[in-house]
């Protein structure tokens, strides 16, 4: 057998040029993490020492820190411990509040509204062993296709799923959006600045009809007070009530929460009856804590 030795280390240097552009390629990888990772805390620091105003320099990073620790926290019978959540918005309570009931089995999980569009959302433990689908308005700036996560843009009054896809679908504080001016903050789509605020419901009806028999719909809501703020609206007992009967459960739970002085607490429809959301896009004095809503339902409705 030949060899022919000048073409192998010719081969061989090849490779290993290779090897190092490639472990230099991933070093600097490693590096920008390990510096988006430090600048991060760093940020949550500066929040914290300037008084956790909310909207401050800072707060974004200190949410996304305080919330990669309530994603393993499960919601306690009776009440919640002292500060959980405190200067947090709801998401504080509907992740774990979700985590906590979605059941670890493989199946077919429909994300209603993108809220766990997120890297450190999507890592958890209970996703893992899930195909998820995210329908959402309009594309976002981050996404996640490598990890098989398939995405839809469109309207959730009209999806273009078949009849009972889905063993879960959760939809955390967005229908409360569906039927509402939506350029404000989600798209430059000027047939979204809508004034249907009862649209709401068809979206229910589609969710209920892409959901499997037996199958749970998690839904989260702003309520107390009901208040349209043009892009929103808050929801009261009535509406929870008729968006009940439009689903059509075989079973229901509900949860209220309610922002208080020491953090977020395990509530009751009349205690939340009078809470309303602060609005950053109406201006005005900025709160010393942080509740976008004041309180919220969380329903878990079965088909």
């Amino acid at each position: 057998m030949n060899f022919n030795l000048a073409e192998i280390k010719k081969r061989a240097e090849e490779n290993y040029k290779r090897v190092v552009f490639i472990d230099g390629v991933l070093g600097a990888q490693n590096s920008m993490i390990s510096l988006k990772s430090n600048l991060s805390r760093l940020k949550s620091r500066v929040f914290v020492m300037r008084g956790r105003r909310p909207y401050a320099c800072g707060y974004e990073s200190y949410r996304r820190i305080q919330l990669q620790e309530y994603l393993c926290k499960e919601i306690p019978d009776g009440t919640l411990p002292d500060h959980w959540g405190l200067w947090l918005d709801e998401r504080a309570v509907e992740y774990p509040w979700f985590f906590s009931r979605l059941p670890r089995t493989p199946g077919r999980l429909l994300d209603a509204g993108s809220a766990l569009n997120h890297d450190y959302v999507l890592a958890h433990e209970k996703l893992r062993n899930k195909t998820i689908s995210i329908f959402t308005l309009a594309p976002e700036s981050e996404s996640y296709c490598d990890r098989g996560i398939s995405y839809v843009y469109g309207d959730l009054r009209e999806s273009c799923y078949r009849d009972n896809y889905f063993d879960w679908i959760v939809s955390i504080s967005t229908l409360e959006h569906v039927g509402m001016d939506n350029t404000l903050f989600f798209t430059r789509d000027s047939s979204k600045k809508e004034s249907d605020p009862e649209s709401h419901l068809r979206a229910v009806a589609e969710l209920r009809r892409v959901l499997k028999a037996s199958g749970v719909l998690y839904l989260t809501l702003p309520f107390g007070r009901a208040q349209s703020h043009g892009w929103l609206q808050i929801f009261d007992i009535r509406m929870v009530e008729k968006l009940q009967e439009i689903f059509r459960p075989a079973s229901s739970r509900a949860a209220y929460f309610k922002y208080t002085d020491s953090g977020w607490q395990i509530s009751s429809p009349d205690e939340c009856r009078e809470a309303r959301y602060f609005d950053p896009s109406k201006g005005g004095t900025i709160r010393t804590d942080f509740a976008a809503a004041e309180a919220i339902v969380c329903l878990e409705l079965v088909k």
